[in-house]
């Protein structure tokens, strides 16, 4: 099991299908309304997010950054052939997120009634966790140790996307009931889809 795993994300093509099939949705609708805040045309449901437009634009600039540079920093192809691009574009990627983990703590400084307040512990402990990441992960590399680096960046790109695969499990509950879920089942799926994410990244981490 453990070298088919291996296998399957070994093959270039397929890692950065599934990595960006991850981002994807999270990308397209932080877009959307960071077009929508300037033309007051966010839905009601979002309209808290203009009065902190700039956090919410660092927001979506740091986290499509991030969710674009992710998956070819982990192809192995990059970093074999082309490693100063894989090191210049790992800045690049390590700012995003720094970007993305500061941005959604000022995002939940300024509407800390936006969720409930297991949301918002969930929110604030993973955007600590990836800043915390990101730096294991520059510690890592500038000690030389490759392994540990890899790792740390896998980690920490779980937790940047985790969002993004919350925005994958309600979007499609939001289009079927007109409004985003509410509740402790909401709650629950808010927290899990995230954790979910970063479990399966844990688990990619010991396997190859």
């Amino acid at each position: 099991m453990r070298d088919r795993v291996s296998n399957w994300f070994s093959k270039p093509g397929v890692l950065l299908a599934t990595l960006y099939f991850g981002t994807f949705l999270g990308t397209i609708l932080g877009a959307v309304q960071v077009v929508q805040i300037p033309l007051g045309a966010l839905p009601e449901d979002s309209q808290r997010l203009g009065a902190a437009p700039i956090w919410h634009f660092i927001h979506v600039l740091g986290g499509s950054a991030f969710g674009l540079l992710g998956p070819i920093q982990f192809s192995r192809a990059v970093r074999r052939k082309y490693g100063f691009m894989h090191r210049f574009l790992g800045r690049m990627f390590v700012a995003a997120g720094a970007m993305l983990s500061l941005s959604s703590l000022g995002l939940l400084w300024h509407f800390p009634d936006a969720y409930s307040p297991a949301v918002n512990a969930g929110r604030l402990l993973f955007g600590i966790a990836l800043g915390v990441a990101l730096v294991c992960a520059m510690y890592a590399i500038c000690k030389r140790e490759f392994f540990r680096h890899r790792n740390w960046m896998v980690r920490a790109y779980a937790i940047g996307i985790g969002a993004t695969v919350v925005s994958m499990v309600f979007f499609p509950i939001y289009i079927l009931t007109g409004e985003p879920p509410k509740g402790l089942a909401a709650d629950i799926l808010f927290l899990g889809s995230w954790l979910g994410c970063v479990l399966f990244a844990e688990g990619l981490v010991r396997r190859i």
